[in-house]
């Protein structure tokens, strides 16, 4: 008798079921049936590439700008070709970044607009003022090297103070160049709009590993629908980006300007709400 009662309830399950494929089966587009296609697959994934240390060669920050794609261009301040290339840039309708040179734990050279810890928070402060004035239309920063100065609660409540205080509304990106970096942290305190890397492409400008890094930002998009690179005006780069970018719509990805992603990322922030100055902002 138990025997028969399940296998009742399994043909009724199974009946239902089928009642329930072909149902779903009628919602769907006759095109993605004949085509094999899931609702998964037609999900657009958003990737943002910002492109590094513009402003010093003329030519290859001109080639990359002249990409039809929607990079970002982060450009150092005073250089000899920033404000040529990032006027070149908005009139093409692409985004500008100021790429502020910080501290790294090498103690690298940083050149003009050096952020150290030497610095008083009125130095610091100027001279972030004059570095952001220096390139015309930014939307954003990021920080140039920085692997010891983001580390440092106080000099990057100073950069957020600035951000904070200026009329432009400027959102901040995290490089990451450390993983004891605070900046996105402290960033959030000050309510600022911003987000963190997830890739960098050429960290080794060897092709076998700049394409290495190119698959493994598809497939970081593909788990958290989006992914945020950054990348450097080398020939070798330049050449894999070519080749590239016309590969990702065959994949349902999308390049879109840091503005998209950041978007996304504050309307998620709890805190978002107690900043609305940059709601509008974030709409232009």
């Amino acid at each position: 008798m138990r025997k028969r009662f399940t296998q009742i309830r399994n043909k009724k399950f199974k009946s239902s079921l089928g009642r329930l494929l072909v149902a779903t089966a009628l919602l769907l587009p006759a095109s993605n049936l004949l085509a094999g296609e899931s609702l998964h697959n037609h999900e657009t994934y958003k990737v943002a590439i910002i492109i590094d240390d513009l402003g010093n060669n003329f030519h290859h920050g001109r080639t990359l700008i002249d990409l039809p794609y929607q990079l970002t261009y982060s450009f150092l301040p005073n250089r000899p070709y920033s404000k040529r290339l990032a006027k070149r840039a908005a009139s093409y309708g692409k985004e500008v970044m100021v790429h502020l040179p910080m501290q790294s734990a090498r103690q690298s050279n940083l050149g003009a607009g050096a952020l150290t810890l030497e610095l008083t928070q009125k130095q610091f402060q100027n001279s972030v003022q004059i570095s952001i004035d220096s390139v015309p239309h930014a939307r954003g920063v990021n920080n140039h090297m920085g692997s010891l100065l983001t580390q440092h609660p106080g000099h990057m409540s100073w950069l957020m103070e600035v951000l904070s205080n200026r009329s432009d509304n400027l959102y901040f990106v995290d490089s990451k160049t450390t993983p004891q970096t605070v900046a996105s942290r402290i960033a959030q305190e000050h309510y600022i709009p911003n987000i963190t890397r997830d890739v960098f492409l050429d960290n080794s400008r060897r092709e076998q590993d700049i394409n290495r890094q190119l698959k493994s930002l598809k497939k970081i998009a593909k788990r958290k629908g989006y992914a945020l690179a950054i990348g450097h005006p080398y020939p070798t780069t330049i050449k894999l980006l070519q080749n590239y970018l016309p590969t990702l719509l065959e994949n349902n990805i999308e390049v879109v300007p840091v503005t998209e992603l950041i978007k996304r990322n504050f309307q998620q922030q709890r805190w978002a709400k107690l900043a609305p100055k940059y709601a509008s902002d974030l709409r232009r």
